[in-house]
């Protein structure tokens, strides 16, 4: 693999980690937001899925976003009477977003980008080790 080949396939790593943390970040920003309507849905944690991708300019395989997905699982129902979104019960339901996955998860991907950036950094390096052995 050439080092133009290893830089795009990191570039499309760090694209995709990029988006995944935009939307780890929409899900914290929203983890306490419930609906206006009483009974309503709350927000819904959305989850960023990724796959293969071949670039045929370069060869090299690269990633890519196949699509930001809503997670199904159930929202968890407090006991708020009070509150304008409570149903007839009194319940009010709150969004599927676990605080701890998130930060687990923004981790994660903060590793996987810096990880992509440490390797453009590497390649580039090699680039100008080559140059300055053929000055």
């Amino acid at each position: 693999m050439d080092l133009k080949t290893s830089v795009s396939v990191s570039a499309t790593g760090l694209r995709a980690q990029s988006l995944r943390m935009r939307v780890i970040a929409e899900n914290l920003a929203n983890q306490d937001s419930v609906s206006d309507t009483p009974g309503g849905a709350p927000y819904r944690r959305k989850v960023a899925t990724f796959q293969a991708e071949l670039d045929r300019a370069t060869g090299g395989t690269g990633v890519a976003v196949k699509r930001v997905t809503t997670d199904r699982s159930d929202f968890t129902r407090v006991y708020q009477p009070g509150h304008p979104a409570a149903d007839g019960d009194g319940y009010v339901l709150k969004p599927n977003v676990n605080g701890l996955v998130e930060a687990a998860d923004m981790k994660a991907a903060q590793r996987a980008y810096e990880a992509n950036l440490s390797a453009i950094e590497a390649a580039k390096g090699m680039t100008m080790r080559t140059i300055d052995l053929m000055k």
